[in-house]
């Protein structure tokens, strides 16, 4: 057992090997600390530390472009990314080495979160312009047409009735909402590079014994992802632009390497 167990880790690239092993670490440190230092009254919350909050948030530092992607929410959520991490980056990391597979792992990673911040600005610029005007105005009264999509994320009995020092606030605890996580990004970079390299590779879906080519399957994952990332359906938090930012990254990448005849 333990040699197949030995024989196993060393079979895995030493890149995605540490990769793997650093998102369990963090993952496992982020499930631990919320309750390990309430004796004394702190409250440590690695998610909200290293996870990716919006850029206009007082949360936000440029850190959290690269640390977003080392951290998960459920064991699902780490799961899949590592189980995909493993397949896929196992052979992209032994095709290009492992400063080159790293570098690409990151960048894709740092791609999504790019495009996730831009995806956060269009959709939220409306509504911070529409609680500036109200904050300038003293008066929640011009922030009425805006009162359905507020609702969504505050409990608003009068909103005319708020004052700058109420919208300050209101605006603050808008700002520090979204907050993005996992490896995802980066993952969907391996998917497009793996797709794109090895087209014509069976994979199979999970509970589905049919065979589909690698360059179908990255298609429409990717068709699928814009359509969820569109259509904004009520409790989806998935950041499917992030996914396809990852994607967006690994395909200029691979054609600037293809240009330069790296490999």
């Amino acid at each position: 057992m333990n040699s197949y167990r030995s024989s196993f880790l060393n079979s895995i690239p030493p890149v995605v090997k540490n990769l793997i092993a650093i998102n369990i670490i963090l993952w496992l440190a982020s499930v631990v600390t919320p309750g390990l230092f309430t004796r004394w009254g702190v409250n440590v919350d690695l998610t909200d530390i290293l996870g990716m909050h919006y850029w206009a948030s007082s949360k936000f530092n440029p850190a959290q472009l690269i640390t977003y992607m080392f951290m998960h929410g459920g064991i699902e959520h780490i799961f899949f990314n590592m189980f995909a991490l493993y397949m896929f980056g196992g052979v992209l990391e032994q095709l290009w080495g492992t400063k080159r597979f790293l570098f690409y792992y990151l960048l894709t990673g740092v791609g999504a979160a790019l495009v996730q911040q831009l995806f956060w600005t269009i959709e939220y610029y409306p509504v911070v312009n529409a609680l500036n005007d109200a904050i300038s105005a003293n008066s929640g009264q011009t922030l009425l047409g805006y009162q359905n999509i507020l609702s969504h994320y505050f409990r608003l009995d009068n909103l005319g009735a708020f004052d700058a020092p109420a919208l300050i606030e209101m605006k603050r605890m808008f700002l520090n909402l979204p907050i993005t996580i996992g490896a995802s990004g980066a993952v969907f970079g391996l998917l497009l590079a793996f797709g794109w390299l090895f087209p014509d590779v069976n994979l199979y879906l999970m509970f589905i014994p049919i065979p589909i080519k690698a360059k179908y399957f990255v298609f429409f994952y990717g068709i699928v992802e814009l359509f969820m990332g569109v259509a904004q359906f009520s409790g989806d938090s998935v950041a499917h632009f992030a996914h396809l930012g990852g994607m967006l990254f690994g395909a200029i990448l691979i054609l600037i390497w293809r240009k330069k005849k790296l490999y």
